[in-house]
């Protein structure tokens, strides 16, 4: 216990003073917090450059611009009288989408024929051409509604009757856990969290082998009294407290000045962040151990870290890619976190709906830490042998 409480004392000595510690887990994550945020300050994609191709300019027509002007994702800038003026201003960026109402929009519903009312969208941008499309498909849907309803009502019948042929059935929608589409609620929080277990890994992959590069091993040898069990728990603790205190500092400051929100309450998020952040350490400690050229240690960690938020499914569901990325998805720590996250954050469920989440994270701290342990004991018992 005294070897390893000064292995923790020495671990933050060197966290405090060697760049490559407290340059990434100090100061990046306080950078990549600000970053992060700012990109998502707006919250929403509203307001987005649409285009009227208005055919029709009759009453009806310039009600329906009116509407479409009223929702929330769709801001009408400019008006077009061809498809080449669409497409120009849309290869130029200064639409997201254009509806366009034909010249027989009044004729047709006059004599009884079907409307086509054509919504044009940028779908490069698959979540904005998504949002105007759904906004204005609400607004055309009520609009013909209103057409019919009006001709009923027109010709005697009652207005309840008359409604409830144009609606025969009516649906309401509850958008849960984020019903606003909040990008900042949504994303920044997943991507701090695969930032920083990149940034923890990458440090823990340095933690052993770097001790060759600062000529430090035989003092490491003699604090830790020839224990890699010593070594390696201290340097955790030591890393794993950095760890909370970059939880401290995204809960309790980021977060609620960029993100209008408090969540450093939440107990399970701080028990899954903690399993991941040890879950992460294990693995740096692993690879730092069994490599001992910093430069290939550095480069297996970025390997395996880099593509932790494509293969997690915070934006593509798992289920869906092949079984092979699905296989590479779980032996990440990222991937048990990210769905336990789902559920803590979101969902304010609390820990025991994580049993499955616990239990993958736990997986890799009962490998990564006997095998780190076991082989960084043979170096150090080589290391002895040396010098005596």
């Amino acid at each position: 216990m005294i070897a390893t409480w000064k292995i923790f004392l020495r671990e933050w000595k060197r966290i405090l003073t060697l760049p490559v510690h407290y340059m990434v887990l100090l100061i990046v994550p306080t950078i990549i917090c600000v970053v992060y945020a700012s990109i998502y300050n707006n919250k929403f994609a509203k307001d987005l450059p649409v285009a009227i191709w208005d055919e029709a300019h009759s009453p009806l027509s310039r009600q329906l611009t009116f509407m479409l002007e009223e929702t929330e994702s769709i801001h009408i800038v400019t008006q077009i009288n061809n498809q080449g003026e669409l497409e120009k201003l849309m290869k130029e960026g200064k639409i997201q989408a254009a509806v366009h109402f034909p010249a027989t929009l009044d004729n047709d519903i006059k004599s009884r024929h079907p409307v086509t009312v054509t919504v044009y969208a940028n779908a490069a941008s698959l979540v904005t051409s998504k949002l105007i499309y759904k906004d204005a498909a609400q607004v055309i849907i009520t609009g013909s509604s209103g057409v019919i309803l009006q001709k009923l009502v027109k010709k005697g019948m009652p207005q309840g009757r008359a409604m409830a042929l144009v609606l025969p059935v009516n649906m309401h929608g509850y958008t849960l856990y984020n019903p606003r589409y909040d990008y900042q609620a949504y994303l920044v929080p997943g991507l701090i969290a695969v930032a920083l277990q990149m940034m923890i890994i990458m440090v823990a992959v340095l933690t052993l082998n770097y001790e060759v590069n600062t000529n430090t091993v035989d003092d490491l040898l003699q604090t830790s009294g020839g224990s890699a069990s010593a070594v390696i728990t201290g340097k955790s603790l030591a890393h794993l407290s950095v760890a909370w205190v970059n939880y401290l500092l995204v809960t309790f400051i980021m977060f609620p000045i960029f993100a209008g929100g408090l969540i450093g309450s939440n107990g399970p998020l701080f028990v899954m962040y903690t399993l991941l952040a040890v879950a992460c350490i294990g693995v740096g400690m692993m690879v730092s151990a069994v490599v001992d050229d910093v430069m290939v240690a550095c480069d297996v960690g970025l390997f395996y870290t880099s593509p932790a938020f494509v293969f997690s499914g915070f934006t593509f569901p798992r289920w869906a890619m092949p079984w092979y990325d699905q296989f590479y998805a779980y032996l990440m720590p990222f991937t048990p976190f990210l769905d336990s996250f789902f559920k803590v954050y979101f969902m304010e469920l609390p820990l025991k709906y994580c049993y499955t989440e616990i239990s993958h994270l736990m997986i890799f701290i009962v490998v990564t830490y006997p095998v780190a342990i076991i082989v960084y004991q043979r170096k150090m018992n080589k290391t002895a042998l040396q010098h005596v």
